[in-house]
């Protein structure tokens, strides 16, 4: 299933400022980097702030914790799924919004394929990262979850927006799990097939096979 500094609109925080030469985005690829080099426990901050040529000062201006860094993208993809489904007409589907909105996402290109893939190996496969993932997710499923909401004129916390927000991050996340095993095409192929599953609430005629290139 999907983002500068943490938080949920993925942009640095203004009470913290902004550091002149560099970015959030270049120590994330920095990090990434070092991570799948060294190791994520064995990087430590003050390794990913040298490469960085800035001072470990810097680095916690804009992440509150070495195992942050890799949800900078994720934290994007939040809010752009938020404007996108804030946009949507209200013609559309509720489920088809959310697929728009989760395509538009996550339309990457060939070259940021293997970057994805690392980041998303690193997530499931390392217990902090895997236990700093539930504030992330939460907001991610919030964004679905607020938009059910309003189209319906329920509250968030009734049976539908949080059936429909779960399930969709739960898609998502599958989507994410196969592509990152396969790598045979674009991460959007399997979000596209996925979201579209759900939305036929998961009939025999749909579950016919798994999805990959022509």
């Amino acid at each position: 299933m999907p983002a500068d500094p943490v938080g949920e609109s993925g942009e640095v925080r203004p009470r913290r400022g902004r550091p002149r030469g560099t970015s959030a985005r270049q120590l994330e690829e920095i990090a990434l980097r070092l991570f799948t080099e060294q190791g994520f426990h064995e990087t430590t901050v003050d390794q990913i702030a040298a490469a960085a040529g800035v001072s470990r000062r810097t680095f916690f201006r804009y992440y509150d914790a070495k195992s942050d860094v890799l949800w900078n993208e994720f934290d994007s993809e939040v809010d752009t799924i938020r404007e996108s489904l804030a946009e949507a007409p209200e013609d559309v589907p509720v489920l088809e919004a959310v697929r728009r909105a989760v395509l538009a996402a996550n339309h990457y290109r060939a070259e940021d394929v293997p970057e994805l893939r690392m980041r998303m190996n690193l997530l499931s496969t390392v217990a902090e990262l895997a236990a700093s993932a539930t504030r992330h997710y939460d907001a991610w499923e919030r964004a679905v979850i607020g938009f059910v909401a309003r189209r319906t004129g329920q509250a968030e916390d009734s049976l539908y927006p949080l059936a429909v927000g779960r399930a969709v991050l739960a898609t998502c996340r599958a989507a994410y799990e196969r592509w990152s095993a396969r790598a045979d095409a674009d991460l959007t192929l399997y979000l596209d097939a996925g979201l579209r599953a759900l939305a036929a609430g998961f009939a025999d005629e749909v579950l016919v096979g798994e999805p990959g290139p022509d």
